[in-house]
């Protein structure tokens, strides 16, 4: 390979320098100079077969591992078809580093009309990234590179998108472009750790509030449970962060008003990681009775609906870790009765299972029948389903990053795309799939990705022949169901098209039986599962 590149080059080979190893897209006109060479680099280029595909890939990757993937998109359609997965992403708190190719520099603006016209690009994604500039020089490139790597790596992580006119991605390249001295992210305020401590450690009903943020600190937040006799609450986002099987595990149950009437009894509430969302709280607000003590490395959160009591503006594992050594080894709250609240703790999940529609006990079975048939450590990909949605309270997760679902933006179409993504990240991890017969349709042509790449995926199609929360909303609001049927394709037969190994499953045990096949297979699986039409009982 020269030493000269194209700006198109060194941009790729600037990506790998910062330690990224995957990128999804398409290939197009505009951005051909990001392939010049690409067979020769070590970056794994996934061709995805739409660009809201790569984003959900780019999300589902960094979900499941931490880091970000990058998506390379072409002016225009391709940066509007992959803006609903960005602003996922951004919604939910997950880096992404997205480069776009974008029109000659003496077109931008202009409206002229040039292929792929988006006269002020940037403007579309500056909405849902955590920073977007524009090179209008190769030299650029490496400044915003820099740019958009500390933004998105030292602070709350979100997508950034780096923009180049095709005539700046063509033009050579002479030094070789290195990313940047890495920028760590903010350690906590050692006077705060001293009043947090202080604060927790007189508690006599303190909780813990998780939430994504805190994925990476999940061993600390255990360690802290236990020396507090603290119960632990998490975001949707944060499921798995405590082993829901635990006796101190509340779960992602603040939807529940139970679990919501407990922690406004809670004396000290500790939030780690978590913006208190209200789609976590069923859009309720919280009560919190006692002391607050927030622990998130975005301070525009301190002070929001739930202002800080204690605020402590850092990374959530530096953070944790200072306030348990901080506690001492000894039992922090004496005067915490540990009996009474495990009993507390055991009657309200014993509320989970009043959650949900009238289908919640099918849920349930299904879901338990998954999780008994898969390895501890499966990665769940939930869509926005029924089924998930069941799932998000009910199903016990015992690890971080073992529970993706789109929670926050709440887009249909996110499963099969994210879970493509996770099985990349986590090779050699099992990757579970979940999504219902129409949120399926919005990506299903991802099957391709799947099968030339041969991932073990398992895809559960869970089909009741409609948009099933939109039909029983509308019931519920006295309004006659409308437009919420419409003619499913025959996905058997679709799954068959793309290569995929396809099987329906009727029973409990026959979904057992198709799954454990499943994970024993190479490449991906297809198990329909419908609605009411089975043996589904508990």
């Amino acid at each position: 390979m020269s030493n000269v590149m194209t700006c198109g080059q060194a941009t790729v080979a600037l990506l790998e320098d910062y330690g990224i190893d995957t990128a999804f897209g398409i290939p197009g006109v505009h951005t051909i100079e990001f392939y010049r060479g690409l067979g020769e680099r070590s970056l794994r280029h996934v061709l995805t077969r739409h660009e809201q595909g790569a984003g959900f890939m780019a999300d589902g990757y960094a979900r499941a591992t931490g880091r970000p993937a990058a998506c390379l998109l072409i002016t225009g359609p391709g940066v509007t078809n992959a803006a609903t997965a960005i602003a996922q992403a951004y919604s939910d708190s997950q880096p992404m580093m997205v480069v776009s190719s974008h029109n000659l520099r003496r077109e931008i603006g202009k409206g002229w009309g040039p292929f792929h016209e988006v006269p002020n690009q940037n403007r579309i994604t500056e909405q849902m990234t955590a920073l977007t500039g524009t090179a209008m020089t190769p030299d650029d490139v490496p400044e915003l590179m820099a740019q958009a790597w500390s933004v998105m790596m030292s602070g709350r992580p979100r997508p950034v998108h780096i923009e180049i006119p095709r005539d700046v991605l063509a033009e050579p390249v002479n030094a070789r472009w290195t990313a940047a001295t890495a920028v760590a992210r903010p350690g906590a305020n050692s006077a705060l750790i001293q009043q947090a401590a202080a604060a927790l450690a007189s508690a006599t009903r303190p909780v813990i509030l998780a939430g994504g943020g805190a994925s990476d600190a999940s061993e600390t937040v255990r360690k802290l449970a236990e020396l507090l006799g603290a119960p632990v609450a998490t975001s949707f986002a944060g499921k798995g962060i405590y082993p829901e099987d635990d006796p101190l595990a509340l779960g992602a149950t603040l939807c529940l008003a139970p679990v919501r009437d407990f922690i406004a009894k809670a004396d000290m509430v500790l939030a780690v990681g978590t913006e208190l969302s209200n789609v976590d709280a069923s859009n309720q607000r919280l009560t919190i009775g006692g002391k607050l003590i927030r622990v998130d490395i975005d301070p525009r959160k301190m002070n929001d609906f739930y202002p800080a009591d204690i605020a402590i503006t850092a990374d959530a594992g530096s953070a944790l870790d200072e306030l348990f050594q901080a506690l001492g080894e000894e039992p922090a709250a004496a005067r915490v009765d540990r009996a009474t609240i495990i009993n507390e703790v055991r009657a309200l999940r014993a509320e989970t299972t009043s959650f949900g529609g009238s289908r919640a006990p099918e849920h349930r079975a299904v879901m338990k029948t998954l999780g008994t048939s898969l390895p501890d450590d499966t990665i769940f990909v939930g869509d926005m389903t029924q089924l998930a949605y069941t799932a998000n309270v009910t199903f016990n997760r015992h690890h971080p990053r073992t529970w993706l679902h789109p929670a926050a933006y709440a887009t249909l179409g996110f499963a099969l795309p994210a879970a493509i993504g996770a099985s990349l990240g986590r090779p050699g991890t099992p990757v579970v799939s979940i999504a219902g017969d129409c949120g399926f349709q919005f990506t299903c042509q991802e099957m391709g990705v799947a099968s030339e790449l041969k991932l073990p995926i398992i895809q559960i199609l869970w089909n009741n022949q409609a948009l099933g929360e939109i039909r029983d909303a509308m019931a519920g609001g006295d309004i006659e169901p409308v437009e919420v049927t419409g003619l499913n394709p025959d996905f058997q037969g679709l799954a068959r098209a793309y290569c995929w190994h396809t099987e329906r499953a009727e029973s409990l045990d026959g979904l057992a039986e198709s799954v454990t096949a499943a994970a024993a297979r190479q490449g991906p699986s297809l198990i329909e599962v419908s609605e009411g039409a089975g043996d589904w009982a508990c």
